[in-house]
């Protein structure tokens, strides 16, 4: 009698492998394959052109309905400047912003625009609208996509001909990546959050260490955190040189979305949930490579220079050129502080701020302004600052915190309180840094001119801005929270 074959047993696959292989169309060399693109997020700067080049070509949106279209980069956060499109007062971005109503239109693709309460940042609205789900791949034109890979999805920023290329085709060809598991063990010390690990990650590994990888975040401290914080790890991946960061799917991720989602996805919830639930690395999986971080150590983070990785804890001092034994990263660490303006050796806590700029796709979802907002505890800004302003992501951001009187706190601590946008992330708006001008910003670079020509960036976590908008310079928040805060 013959015995049964053997059932051949498929090898551990890391998370980033069972997304990949889900969307293969075809694969092209040993290193590229075409996927196919689920979703696709547009904003007003980075489509016109892509809209134009279907245009001349005669092609039309492939599929209308996988797109979701917002105005966030170049629009105003000032009230007056945007009850319509004609208030815009920077005459390139009320064209920008015209131009794209009209593609949408023309296109029949969702859109969120000016005075409707879902308009926002792009990497706010997809989560919070339910339109980001597991296991999907997700581009838009913009690098900090990665912020979806919080939820078990393959999400990763293309250029202007690659959105082109995925409105007519829905596909992409695409260079295959390496794995990093950052496995960070153990929980986060009190008053220490996610954008402050985020940091210390990136210090770890380097702006350079995930170039070609793809960064799956994992571990205790990273299971404790809130879709909100996991979010924000896999938004600073890129920061790291990654092009895509990545958590596994968990009971957190299937609440979030379950919350959110609209009938299509909740009428079939037990077999969309029960295949959510195998995305996660498999035990055994093998990665290129593995950083393991011990959560304890991990301190309240403070960029000091022109690089995501020039942090130090909030209670350090910064670097000396001598203490370093890499030429290069001694030309590198000089030419940063004469841009800052700073001295080797300076503590932080000496470092005077003239702005604090609270909101960007990194920190300016609902639970960002809540820690924020229990960092002021009745305390007013500081005399000695130009201006303090929080941004929320979206407009349904904005209504909840205000539901929640945290607009009222931050107004009466001395913060301006605005509409949504990416403001002064990146000082493409009006919302923008003089030259010279030094501020505590959650956005997520601090590159030369990133918050306008001249100005000086410095990486914080939403209470560590607060605290240093409270005292007019950097504190540690762990020596600086209110008694009584919650």
């Amino acid at each position: 009698m013959l015995s049964n074959p053997t059932t051949a047993i498929a090898p551990p696959q890391t998370l980033l492998q069972k997304l990949w292989n889900r969307r293969v169309v075809k694969n092209l060399s040993e290193d590229e394959d075409l996927l196919y693109i689920d979703r696709h997020l547009i904003y007003e700067v980075t489509s016109p052109q892509a809209f134009e080049g279907l245009r001349s070509s005669g092609r039309r949106v492939w599929r209308p309905d996988s797109v979701l279209a917002t105005v966030d980069h170049n629009v105003p956060t000032m009230r007056h400047e945007r009850k319509s499109v004609s208030d815009i007062p920077d005459r390139l971005a009320q064209e920008q912003v015209r131009t794209l109503i009209e593609n949408v239109q023309e296109h029949g693709i969702k859109f969120h625009g000016l005075g409707d309460s879902r308009q926002g940042i792009v990497h706010v609205i997809g989560p919070e609208l339910g339109w980001t789900l597991p296991g999907t791949t997700i581009v838009a034109g913009d690098s900090h996509t990665s912020t979806h890979g919080a939820f078990g999805t393959l999400a990763f920023g293309v250029g202007t001909s690659d959105v082109e290329h995925v409105l007519a085709t829905q596909c992409l060809v695409v260079k295959q990546m390496r794995t990093l598991r950052v496995m960070i063990n153990g929980r986060l010390p009190e008053h220490v959050v996610a954008k402050d690990l985020a940091l210390f990650v990136i210090k770890a590994i380097g702006s350079a260490g995930g170039v070609g990888h793809a960064i799956e975040f994992a571990g205790e401290a990273v299971a404790a955190l809130s879709m909100e914080g996991r979010m924000t790890l896999c938004n600073m991946a890129i920061e790291a040189g990654a092009r895509v960061g990545l958590v596994g799917v968990d009971e957190t991720t299937l609440e979030y979305v379950k919350q959110r989602a609209g009938d299509k996805v909740l009428n079939h919830w037990l077999e969309a949930s029960a295949d959510w639930k195998t995305l996660h690395s498999d035990s055994g999986a093998q990665f290129d490579r593995e950083v393991v971080i011990e959560a304890k150590d991990v301190p309240p983070m403070v960029t000091w220079g022109t690089s995501p990785d020039m942090a130090v804890p909030a209670n350090g001092t910064i670097p000396k050129p001598e203490d370093l034994p890499d030429e290069q990263q001694r030309r590198a660490l000089e030419q940063s502080l004469a841009y800052m303006g700073l001295e080797p050796g300076t503590r932080l806590v000496d470092v005077a701020v003239d702005k604090v700029f609270i909101g960007s796709c990194t920190n300016s979802r609902i639970e960002d302004l809540r820690l924020a907002a229990r960092q002021i505890q009745g305390r007013s800004v500081s005399k000695s600052l130009k201006q303090a302003i929080v941004v929320p992501g979206s407009g349904l951001v904005k209504q909840q915190a205000e539901r929640e009187g945290l607009h009222l706190m931050f107004m009466e601590a001395g913060f301006e309180w605005r509409e949504p946008g990416c403001s002064m992330c990146l000082g493409m708006n009006n919302d923008r840094l003089n030259p010279g001008e030094r501020c505590a910003s959650t956005s997520n670079r601090n590159f030369e001119g990133r918050q306008g020509a001249g100005g000086r960036s410095h990486l914080v976590s939403p209470s560590m801005a607060v605290a240093a908008a409270i005292h007019g310079r950097f504190v540690d928040v762990r020596e600086d929270y209110p008694n009584d805060a919650v």
